[in-house]
């Protein structure tokens, strides 16, 4: 069984382009959602796509199943999505030991910039790079799929990025 174990966090600044990478666009739509589980469906920008079952409601871990299928059945299935296709540029940037992915939004989201680290084990503790603001693991409103699903509450409430360092 495979596991997430991730943490979110705003991001705070633009420091982080000096480490990042050139990035991917993705298209994300949801196929089907519950309270404790969603299927998505992902196209990138490089040609790849895939589709990934996540299981459970802790805000630290989750069961995830992800299948790489065919870019054009992705690009099909992003048609039927529910809510709205979150779309966004994923970057990564290494620090300390850790990946971090940094999502610039577009679209609906435009200016909303999270980071996430992936752990290995629950009680990994990556030191916190200094473009890092507020932590919002758990928040369900900075989840994708209540993105996806939203009318757009968050587009209000949530922290730009600063324009400064």
């Amino acid at each position: 069984m495979a596991k997430e174990i991730e943490r979110k966090f705003l991001v705070s600044g633009k420091r982080w382009r000096l480490s990042a990478d050139a990035g991917v666009p993705i298209k994300q739509g949801y196929l089907a959602t519950m309270d404790d589980r969603s299927l998505r469906v992902r196209a990138y920008g490089d040609g790849r796509a895939c589709l990934t079952l996540k299981i459970g409601q802790a805000a630290l871990s989750r069961d995830e199943y992800e299948f790489e299928i065919d870019p054009a059945v992705a690009e099909e299935m992003l048609g039927q999505a529910v809510g709205t296709v979150i779309e966004k540029v994923r970057h990564e940037v290494a620090y300390k030991g850790f990946t971090w992915e940094v999502d610039v939004y577009g679209g609906r989201y435009s200016g909303l910039v999270v980071a996430e680290v992936e752990l290995r084990n629950e009680t990994d503790r990556p030191e916190i790079p200094d473009w890092i603001g507020r932590e919002v693991t758990g928040d369900y409103r900075y989840s994708n799929q209540a993105m996806a699903l939203s009318e757009g509450a968050l587009r209000s409430s949530h922290e730009p990025q600063s324009q400064s360092g």
